[in-house]
């Protein structure tokens, strides 16, 4: 039975129909939120949807695009309408790479960027106001480990998620004292359509489970891990197992990280 820390409480998640953001919208609505989803797939954001009110939870989806950032603004009107205010904005969608950075169109990498950086960013920035008038509000965002290092066959990916650090490191600084605090969730490897749904150099998709993606940690544990960090406002939680070594590898010892990275099986 689960405390019900999110009584009252309204939750926002983008790439809500699948692998993280699906695991944590159940675990969210098993703990008393209201949610709002939003993802590409409608009727696979409306399967989660319907579960997530036989769960117990008042829910409302908006599927959407977020390479349109053109209409990013009214999707967030949109979110807020839903319910008056919104408590947590969780910016987990996102879309990773398999390709050399030489051999990767710069359609893609725009892509990527887009999706993984811009959105949450103009997503962020029209939302800030309103969450200031209401007192505060939590943005958590979606990293990984390779937002802490290069990583073969990441260019792009690799650079949004360092971009997301860089970002929204600042507007946590800035924003401290209006009660918006910044969660970022830096999952290592976690078992999902990642890498399945990731792009190829020519923008196709990659349709394939990587080996270190099928070994990693189940979602459903990934999403207890976050949710608990969202709901402590913890600065950081990192997500995964024996991978996030890497991260204190890189803090700690730069000069091996690099060597280390460098012999990876690029897949």
């Amino acid at each position: 039975m689960h405390k019900k820390r999110f009584f009252n409480k309204i939750v926002w998640i983008t790439g809500a129909s699948s692998g993280i953001g699906e695991a944590c919208a159940y675990l969210f609505a098993e703990e008393g939120a209201s949610l709002i989803l939003t993802s590409r797939s409608n009727d696979a954001l409306n399967k989660v949807g319907k579960k997530c009110v036989a769960l117990g939870a008042s829910c409302k989806t908006l599927s959407y695009n977020l390479s349109n950032l053109d209409q990013i603004h009214a999707l967030v009107d949109e979110a807020f309408a839903c319910f008056g205010s919104i408590d947590v904005i969780f910016n987990n969608a996102g879309i990773s790479q398999r390709a050399l950075a030489g051999d990767t169109m710069f359609s893609v990498d725009r892509l990527i960027m887009d999706v993984n950086y811009f959105a949450p960013v103009l997503i962020s920035k029209h939302a800030l106001p309103k969450l200031i008038e209401q007192g505060g509000g939590t943005i958590a965002v979606t990293t990984s480990i390779s937002g802490k290092f290069g990583f073969p066959l990441r260019s792009a990916y690799s650079a949004s998620k360092h971009a997301l650090y860089g970002f929204f490191e600042t507007l946590h600084a800035e924003y401290f004292d209006k009660n918006i605090r910044v969660v970022f969730v830096c999952p290592g490897r976690v078992k999902t359509n990642i890498s399945f749904n990731a792009l190829k150099n020519d923008g196709q998709q990659h349709a394939l489970l990587d080996d270190g993606q099928a070994i990693g940690i189940s979602a459903e544990k990934a999403a207890r891990t976050i949710v608990n960090g969202i709901y402590k406002r913890k600065p950081e939680v990192l997500v995964g197992a024996k991978e996030l070594l890497m991260v204190y590898i890189k803090r700690f010892f730069p000069g091996l990280s690099r060597i280390l990275i460098r012999k990876i099986k690029p897949t």
